[in-house]
C-alpha cells in the first residue's frame, strides 16, 4: 500500500518549514555535500525524518522504523496516521493485498484516536464488509473528517446485516462531530441513521456520495439538505431527486452547491420515472450558477419518455446504455449548459442531425465521445468546425465515421485537426 499526500488531506502541517527545506535540499545536492559537516541520518531534524517518512510506502516504513530506536519513534508519530486505507480482501475470493491483521490491531491500540482521514477498500466477500464494520465499530475516540466505504467489486456492503452496517457507522457518526466527507456509495444506509449523521456533523459536512443506497428514502435525503447547509457536492441516485430536495438546496441558508451527481438507474425493464419541475431547476441556477449537474443514465430505451421533455441544467451527460436518435434529438434542444456529452452506443441509424443540432445549441460543449455509434464523415467535420478548438477532448472511435462522397477516412484527421487547432486521430479498436 503506497502512502502519499492524498486528495482529501490538507497538506498542512506535512511539509518542512522553510529552514529544514534548505537543509533537506542540501542533503539531495552532491554539490553541498561540503555544507553538510554534522548533518547525518543519525541527527537529522525531527521535521525532515517526519517529512521523509510520509512518502514512503507503509511497508518501508515499517522496514525503517527497525532501524533505531529514533526513527521507531517517528513510525509512530500522530501526523503519520492521520490517513489510511484498510484494505480487506478474502485470499480464496480476491488477488489484492489486505492489511495484515496485526497492524490493524496495532492502530486500533495505538492510532485510533490519531485517524482523521480514512477508507475502506473491500472486496465482493461478506466476510470482508463485516471485517470492515468490526473495525469502524472500535473507532469510538477518533474524530474523522473524511470517510469512504468502497466495494471494488459487487456490492459487499449490502450482503451484510444491516443493523450491524448502521450500528458500525453511527459510532462514527456520534464520535467524529466534524466530518466533512462521507462516500458510502452501495451501502444499507437509511434514514434514521442520517438523521444521527446531521445530529453530529451538520455544521461541517460538505460531500456526501451515496449513489444506490435503497434503504433511504426522499424525505431522508431531504433532511441532510435542510440541515447542512454547508453541502457543497452530492451524489445519489434519481429516485431520491425532488423538487422539495432542489428547493432546499436552493435556499439562502445554503451554500452555493459545486456539484450534483444522479445516477439515473433502471432496476426493472419498463421502470416508470418521475419529472422534475423546471421551476425547481431555475431555483438552482439562480442560487448556485456555476454547479455542475452530472447525470448518468442507464435505461431502456422506453424509459426516457420523462426526460429532456423540458430544458435542464445538466453540464456533464453520459448514457451507459444504448439511446435513440429522438432522445439525443431532444438533447440538443434541451440541455443549453452540456459541456461534455458521452455517448456508448446507439445503433445503426446515422447522427448527422443530432450532432449539428448539440453543436448549435449547445455552446459550452468542450468534451464528446462517441462509442458504437454512425455519423457520416462530412456531418462530423461540419460539427467540429461547428464547436472549434473548444472542443479540448474528442474521443470517437474509428468505426464510428461512415465515409460519404466528401471524406474518406484517410482525409478525415486533416480537417478535423485543422478546424481543432491540433493533429488528430480517430481511436483505434484494439485488434485482441
Amino acid at each position: 500500500m503506497k502512502r502519499g499526500l492524498q486528495d482529501n488531506e490538507p497538506e498542512d502541517g506535512g511539509g518542512p518549514s522553510g529552514e529544514c527545506e534548505r537543509t533537506l535540499k542540501r542533503l539531495c545536492d552532491p554539490m553541498s555535500q561540503g555544507d553538510l559537516e554534522g548533518i547525518s541520518w543519525e541527527n537529522l531534524p525531527q521535521e525532515i525524518l517526519l517529512h521523509i517518512f510520509q512518502y514512503l510506502p507503509l511497508l518501508d516504513r515499517a522496514f525503517a522504523s527497525q532501524v533505531c530506536r529514533r526513527w521507531n519513534l517517528t513510525f509512530h508519530m500522530p501526523e503519520l496516521w492521520r490517513c489510511f486505507e484498510f484494505e480487506l480482501n478474502q485470499p480464496a475470493s480476491s488477488y489484492l493485498k489486505a492489511t495484515h491483521p496485526d497492524l490493524i490491531k496495532q492502530i486500533i491500540k495505538k492510532h485510533s484516536n490519531h485517524l482523521q482521514y480514512v477508507s475502506f477498500k473491500v472486496d465482493s466477500s461478506r466476510e470482508s464488509a463485516e471485517a470492515a464494520c468490526d473495525i469502524l465499530s472500535q473507532l469510538v475516540n477518533c474524530s474523522l473528517k473524511t470517510l469512504g466505504l468502497i466495494s471494488t467489486a459487487r456490492p459487499s456492503f449490502m450482503e451484510m446485516p444491516r443493523s450491524h452496517f448502521i450500528s458500525a457507522l453511527t459510532v462514527v457518526f456520534i464520535n467524529s462531530k466534524s466530518l466533512s466527507s462521507l462516500r458510502i456509495d452501495d451501502t444499507p444506509v437509511d434514514d434514521p441513521s442520517l438523521k444521527v449523521l446531521v445530529a453530529n456533523n451538520s455544521d461541517t459536512l460538505k460531500l456526501l456520495k451515496m449513489s444506490s443506497c435503497p434503504h433511504v428514502s426522499p424525505a431522508g435525503i431531504l433532511c441532510v439538505a435542510d440541515q447542512c447547509h454547508g453541502l457543497r457536492e452530492l451524489a445519489l441516485n434519481y429516485h431520491l431527486l425532488s423538487d422539495e430536495l432542489l428547493i432546499a438546496l436552493s435556499s439562502e441558508k445554503h451554500v452555493h452547491l459545486e456539484h450534483l451527481r444522479i445516477d439515473v438507474v433502471s432496476e426493472n425493464p419498463g421502470q416508470q420515472f418521475h419529472t422534475i419541475k423546471r421551476s425547481s431547476w431555475d431555483a438552482m441556477v439562480l442560487h448556485s450558477p456555476k454547479f455542475n449537474l452530472v447525470m448518468y443514465f442507464f435505461l431502456y430505451e422506453e424509459e426516457f419518455s420523462p426526460f429532456f421533455q423540458d430544458e435542464i441544467p445538466v453540464t456533464h451527460l453520459y448514457f451507459g446504455r444504448s439511446v435513440s436518435k429522438d432522445v439525443l434529438g431532444r438533447v440538443g434542444l434541451t440541455c443549453p449548459r452540456l459541456v461534455e456529452l458521452v455517448v456508448c452506443a446507439n445503433g445503426l441509424r446515422p447522427l448527422d442531425e443530432e450532432l449539428i443540432r448539440i453543436a448549435q445549441r449547445c455552446t459550452q460543449l468542450s468534451a464528446i465521445g462517441l462509442g458504437e455509434c454512425e455519423v457520416s464523415c462530412s456531418a462530423f467535420v461540419e460539427f467540429v468546425k461547428m464547436c472549434g478548438d473548444r472542443l479540448k477532448q474528442l474521443s470517437i472511435m474509428e468505426e464510428v465515421l461512415v465515409p460519404d462522397s466528401r471524406y474518406e477516412l484517410d482525409d478525415i484527421h486533416w480537417e478535423v485537426s485543422k478546424h481543432l487547432g491540433r493533429v488528430w486521430f480517430p481511436d483505434m479498436m484494439p485488434t485482441w
